[in-house]
This record gives C-alpha cells, structure tokens and sequence, in this order.
C-alpha cells in the first residue's frame, strides 16, 4: 500500500515576543538547548520537511540575536518585522506570504517559536489527518489532570468535566485565505486572539482537534528549559 502523499505547506513562526517569565538575559527563543537555540530547533522540524515551500520568521525591528544564527541565510527562510501582539506578527507574515505567492486554498502552518520538541511524526499526522478538511486544526493535547475553575476569593467555584477539555498546542493549520480573512477581520474588530484557532471560531468555523505528543510543549519557564535540557543531555 502506498503512503498518500503530504499536502505542501507554508510555514509561519512568532517570534517577537521577550519571555519575560523566563528571567534571561535574551528572549527566550535564543536560550541554548543541545548546542541549538530554541528558536533554531523550531525551525528545524520544518526545514527538514520535503513539503515545505517556504518559512516566515517573525521578529522584533531591533533583534540582535537573529543574524548570528546559521539559519539566518537560509534562502527558504523569510524575515518579517513583528508586531505588537502574536496575531500581530502572524498577519505581517500572512501579507508576505501573500507576497510570495501563496494562493487561498494553500495550508499556512503557524507554529510556536519557543516550542522546539515539536516530533515528525506530530507533523506528518497534522499534514495526513487535515489533507482534506474543510477548515483545518491543530495539535492538542486531552487534559490529564483534575480541573478547577477558581472564584474570586482564589477559592474553588467548581470541578470542571475535562473529559471536554483539551490544551492547544501548535502547529495550527488552516487555509491561507481563510487564516487570513479571519485574523484580519478580528484583529479590527477588536478581538482578543490568543492563537490561530481562536480567529477561526470567531469567523463562526470549527477547527478540528488532532492529538499530538505531550512532550511538544512550549518553554515557558526555566523549568521548562531544564526538562528539555535533561531529556535531550547528550544530543547535538
């Protein structure tokens, strides 16, 4: 039996943002983990992937780190100035993408910068399992543990069912028209979009949720960092 073959894909990567919560000296994107930054390993997943057409890397107008990278010159690689917020900077790559020719029906990729464990494996399944979705998704993961919504007083209100639970993960894919239109259109609104998925449900659209890995997680704080630095000891 022959394996179907993987929709092309674009590629769409924030990161503008500081990581504040990290407490570096640099944006946590650029902290080393197994002779690579962060933000080279993100990357890496896609690069290395035979259906890429092309990546766009959004980044702060004054980034210092970026053209150290090896990376940097890569000509599948494009650079955009990010933007105040996340959604920000993905819509300044959606125009350059635009730019590049990527037409409506075309699937954008939008993965986190800070989120380098992402598996080929996850990737390849997010590619198989929306090949031919209406609307697209993204990775997710079920919630594990018991849930509580908090009142005001920082007390218990109530146990929330995680059997419908899920946490987002990235990447998110969808078609690059209607990624577009959507995020555009709720960013004059006024919305608040959170990630790509969000703008797609408030367009009126149900995104579908694949299961991905658990360990695709995205560092947040330095025990994020010092999981991963453990679990890969001993890789380059």
């Amino acid at each position: 039996m022959t394996t179907p073959e993987l929709p092309a894909f674009w590629a769409v990567i924030p990161a503008a943002g500081v990581g504040a919560r990290m407490r570096a000296d640099r944006p946590k994107q650029y902290l080393e983990l197994a002779g690579r930054t962060i933000l080279e390993h993100s990357l890496a997943c896609f690069l290395d992937h035979p259906s890429l057409r092309r990546v766009v890397v959004g980044l702060s107008v004054d980034d210092p780190y970026w053209p150290a990278l090896a990376c940097a010159g890569d000509p599948r690689i494009e650079r955009v100035d990010g933007g105040k917020e996340r959604a920000d900077t993905v819509l300044k790559a959606l125009l350059r993408l635009d730019e590049l020719g990527a037409r409506p029906s075309d699937w954008v990729l939008v993965h986190d910068a800070a989120r380098p464990n992402l598996a080929r494996t996850d990737l390849d399944l997010l590619l198989a399992e929306l090949a031919d979705d209406a609307v697209g998704g993204l990775l997710a993961v079920p919630a594990r543990d018991t849930l509580k919504r908090a009142g005001p007083d920082g007390r218990v209100a109530e146990t929330v069912d995680r059997s419908v639970i899920w946490q987002a993960y990235t990447p998110q894919m969808f078609r690059f028209g209607t990624l577009h239109r959507s995020l555009a259109d709720a960013l004059v609104s006024g919305v608040a979009i959170t990630d790509e998925a969000s703008a797609i449900e408030w367009s009126g659209q149900a995104p579908r949720l694949v299961e991905g890995r658990a360990d695709n997680l995205k560092v947040t704080r330095p025990e994020d960092l010092d999981w991963l630095r453990q679990r890969w000891a001993g890789r380059h």
